[in-house]
C-alpha cells in the first residue's frame, strides 16, 4: 500500500483516523489495540462506547466471517448497524463505489467497514471522508486485511505471549494473492517476530520486496522443522485455473499440512488459519480439527479485535 495511504491513517496528534494496513503503523499502535482487544476478551465484552453512532458495513465482495464479525462487533459496543448488500444495491445500476459512500455517509453515518476487490479501494474512500468520518478497510484487492493480521497476532500472543523476539513462524501458501499474508506479515515484522519463514510454490510467491527479511523455501517439510507457529492459507480454485498449480491432490502432497509434518515443528506449535479452509486441500481434517488448531480461537478473537479497532476509531 501506497505512503500516503499509510500515514493517512493517523492524525496530527499521531492517534488513528483510519485503519487501512498495518503498514507502516508504529509497533506501540499495534500493541495497545491487542491490548484492548484482549482486556475486551477478559471482562468487557458488551459495552455502549459506541451507543448513538451509526456504523456501515460497506460489503462490494462477498464475506461471510469477517462480515458477522464486524457486525457482531457493532453490536456488543452500542452502535447502530447498517447493512450493505452489493447485489441488491445501485451499484448494479452503474453507481461508483464512491457514490454509493458519499450517500450513505450523508445520511450521518460515521463509521465505515469497507470490503472491496480493488487494491487501494478502501485508502481512496478515506480520501474523500469528511473530517469527522472514519473507515476500517476489511480487506482490499491482495493489498490487506488488517483486521485479519491483528487477530492472528493476538492469537500468537495467547500461545507464546507478547514478546515475539524468539518466535518463528512459517507462512504457507498462496501468499501472492493473499492479503491476509501481506497483513501478518507486517505485522510479525513490527512485533519484532524471531523468523519468519515463507513456503509455497514459486509461482504462488511474491516478489522480493514483500518477503524482506523472510526466509523463502518451496519444501514444507524444511520450512516447518521447529517452528512454534504455522499460518495455513487458502489455495484459491482459480489459480489452478490459471495454470499456477497442478491438481489438488498435488498440491495437498506437497503443501498440505497433515499430522505427520505438524510433528516436524516444535511440539507446542499452533496452527492457524484465515479461512474458509479447503479440507483435504492445505490442510487436513486432523489437523483442522486436532488440538493444536486456534481456527476458532481466531474467530473469536475477530469479535475483540474488531471492537478494539471501532473504538479506537469512533469512540
Amino acid at each position: 500500500m501506497s505512503q500516503t495511504a499509510s500515514s493517512a491513517q493517523l492524525d496530527a496528534d499521531g492517534r488513528l483516523r483510519h485503519l487501512l494496513t498495518l503498514d507502516g503503523l508504529p509497533r506501540a499502535t499495534l500493541e495497545t489495540l491487542l491490548d484492548r482487544a484482549q482486556a475486551i476478551l477478559d471482562g468487557d465484552e458488551r459495552n455502549a462506547r459506541l451507543a448513538g453512532v451509526a456504523v456501515c458495513t460497506l460489503f462490494f465482495e462477498p464475506s461471510t466471517r469477517t462480515r458477522l464479525s464486524f457486525q457482531r462487533a457493532t453490536q456488543r459496543l452500542g452502535a447502530d448497524v447498517l447493512g450493505f448488500d452489493a447485489s441488491t444495491s445501485s451499484t448494479t445500476k452503474g453507481e461508483t463505489a464512491l457514490d454509493t459512500f458519499r450517500n450513505i455517509e450523508a445520511m450521518g453515518v460515521r463509521g465505515f467497514v469497507v470490503r472491496h476487490s480493488a487494491d487501494g479501494a478502501v485508502a481512496a474512500l478515506a480520501q474523500a471522508a469528511a473530517p469527522d468520518t472514519a473507515l476500517l478497510n476489511a480487506g482490499d484487492g491482495r493489498s490487506a486485511h488488517p483486521t485479519q493480521g491483528l487477530l492472528d497476532m493476538l492469537t500468537l500472543r495467547q500461545a507464546k505471549g507478547t514478546d515475539f523476539s524468539g518466535l518463528r513462524v512459517a507462512i504457507v501458501g498462496d501468499v501472492k494473492h493473499s492479503r491476509v499474508a501481506r497483513s501478518d506479515l507486517q505485522a510479525l515484522r513490527t512485533l519484532g517476530a524471531g523468523e519468519i519463514r515463507v513456503c509455497g510454490p514459486a509461482a504462488l510467491l511474491p516478489d522480493e520486496t514483500t518477503l524482506t527479511g523472510c526466509a523463502v523455501s518451496h519444501d514444507l517439510d524444511a520450512a516447518l522443522d521447529g517452528v512454534d507457529a504455522v499460518m495455513m492459507l487458502r489455495l484459491q480454485r482459480e489459480r489452478m485455473e490459471e495454470g499456477l498449480v497442478g491438481s489438488l491432490e498435488d498440491y495437498h502432497r506437497d503443501y498440505g499440512l497433515d499430522a505427520r509434518r505438524l510433528r516436524l515443528a516444535a511440539r507446542d506449535a499452533v496452527v492457524l488459519h484465515p479461512g474458509p479452509m479447503n479440507r483435504g486441500v492445505e490442510i487436513a481434517d486432523e489437523v483442522a480439527d486436532g488440538p493444536q488448531s486456534r481456527v476458532l480461537r481466531q474467530v473469536r478473537n475477530g469479535v475483540a479485535v474488531r471492537m478494539a479497532a471501532l473504538e479506537a476509531l469512533l469512540a
